[in-house]
């Protein structure tokens, strides 16, 4: 062969070579531009998601608002054709769907009697995924938060929780699972899902779905946070609008009495007390005055507060007797008072002329009276059972009438069992000892000294120690 044509042979061999390896090397760089790009859309759609993870949070956004944004962006990221956010309840028993997107495969097991009536109805199926509870540790929900770790599940139908002779679960399904905790506590469940015909979740996918819910995670928990903040606070503004309109109840100021001092103070140890006290002008040179002391504390004590200061007012102008009245205050209330709450109460009526005090005691502390003849204190133990105790019947045998008449110099304390009750840091009592020691020593002082000199008393002796009780006091001096 001429040597001329053997190089022309050689050449065209080596232009052969170039175009199959050069065509090949292009398929590659094809190839790889292919991936770069969907590396980077998968990494454009990780940075959007967190963004707008991050605006919900700093906005703080709704609980819903946010549910949606972690499962629709989840879903986006891992190329998923649906998801769904499932939480736990407050006693962590149920797992409750919070959120299922549109299009979501199935993702939990049927019971066989809805799959016998979704026959029928398509709609009952369809309506029993999207609303039905989970038990903590049923189906694959429960058995990802019993774990405590994501899992990548190819096929659902074949995972062990499926192995329920009870549930239907047959859908050509793949899911990964991850339980959401946040400050050791187990919070829920984010999952997604997409049927085998649209592809299988890769390795890669798993990984990066991971991080993403390891992320909703910490929003989850930190929006939580947010909203019971926001619910504490709009708590605390209702109970302190509650202490205001409770405060207004009480008297504003003490009422003038010609030939007598009166004064009383209420020291409420929550924001809602469950004490009372009131001056009534009957009319007459007429004056009813009250102390109560509800059972308890905190709002349910301040409504049947406010309901028993309601009716002595309403009775109080139609009765001579506080007997009666009371006994009207009882059969009212006795049906809306829970069986382990009460009211003791004493209501007495002042004629100003005689300085005679006609007194009625529903089980409530005994009144103390310092006579300044003998300048000894007695207590006025008048019987009586405490409101809502009993129907009526019993309650009007035993509460009676009981009169006294107050001469110059003389003094009355009511008081609730707040402060001979109050403790201090050694855990010991104030008693009732100390209580009429401090009375006796400013009875001849006036009826205001008398209360600034219990506070004192009270102050000195608790220290720092936290007030458990309502502490109120009612002093009458006849001048």
């Amino acid at each position: 062969m001429p040597t001329h044509d053997i190089i022309l042979i050689i050449v065209l061999v080596a232009a052969c070579g170039i175009g199959f390896w050069g065509m090949r090397n292009l398929k590659k760089a094809k190839k790889l531009a292919i991936q770069n790009r969907e590396i980077a859309g998968e990494e454009d759609r990780v940075f959007d998601f967190l963004h707008t993870l991050g605006e919900s949070i700093e906005k703080e956004s709704s609980a819903s608002r946010l549910q949606h944004v972690i499962v629709n962006g989840v879903v986006d990221v891992v190329g998923a054709k649906g998801g769904a956010i499932y939480l736990t309840n407050v006693n962590r028993q149920v797992l409750i769907p919070k959120y299922v997107s549109e299009n979501c495969p199935q993702l939990i097991g049927v019971p066989l009697e809805i799959m016998k009536r979704a026959q029928k109805d398509a709609r009952i199926l369809d309506s029993h995924v999207r609303i039905a509870n989970q038990g903590i540790d049923e189906g694959l929900l429960g058995a990802c938060l019993s774990s405590g770790y994501p899992i990548h599940v190819p096929d659902v139908k074949s995972h062990a929780s499926m192995r329920d002779s009870f549930v239907s679960y047959e859908s050509n399904v793949a899911a990964m699972a991850a339980p959401l905790r946040h400050a050791g506590k187990d919070l829920g469940v984010l999952i997604v899902a997409r049927e085998h015909k649209h592809g299988l979740f890769t390795d890669h996918d798993f990984s990066v779905f991971r991080s993403i819910a390891e992320q909703s995670s910490f929003a989850l928990g930190n929006s939580m946070i947010h909203i019971e903040a926001n619910e504490k606070r709009a708590l605390e503004n209702e109970l302190r609008n509650a202490r205001e309109v409770q405060r207004i109840l009480l008297p504003q100021s003490n009422p003038n009495i010609p030939g007598y001092a009166i004064a009383g103070i209420n020291i409420s140890a929550r924001l809602i007390s469950g004490d009372y006290y009131d001056f009534i002008n009957l009319g007459n040179h007429r004056w009813g005055i009250v102390i109560a002391d509800v059972s308890g504390k905190g709002v349910p004590a301040g409504l049947l507060m406010s309901m028993c200061r309601s009716l002595v007012r309403a009775y109080a102008f139609d009765e001579t007797s506080p007997t009666k009245v009371l006994a009207h205050v009882n059969r009212q209330m006795f049906p809306d008072i829970r069986e382990d709450m009460f009211i003791t109460l004493t209501y007495m009526i002042l004629d100003e002329a005689s300085g005679k005090l006609t007194m009625s005691r529903a089980g409530h502390d005994a009144a103390l009276l310092f006579q300044r003849e003998t300048g000894q204190i007695t207590q006025l133990r008048s019987p009586g059972l405490a409101i809502g105790i009993d129907e009526g019947p019993v309650f009007e045998r035993k509460t009676v009438d009981m009169e006294i008449f107050l001469k110059p110099g003389d003094c009355l304390l009511l008081h609730t069992d707040g402060l001979k009750e109050a403790v201090n840091s050694d855990d010991d009592d104030y008693g009732m000892d100390r209580l009429k020691e401090c009375f006796l020593q400013g009875a001849t002082k006036g009826a205001a000294s008398i209360l600034t000199d219990m506070q004192n008393s009270h102050k000195d002796f608790t220290g720092s120690a936290r007030q458990k009780d309502d502490i109120t006091l009612v002093v009458l001096e006849k001048l």
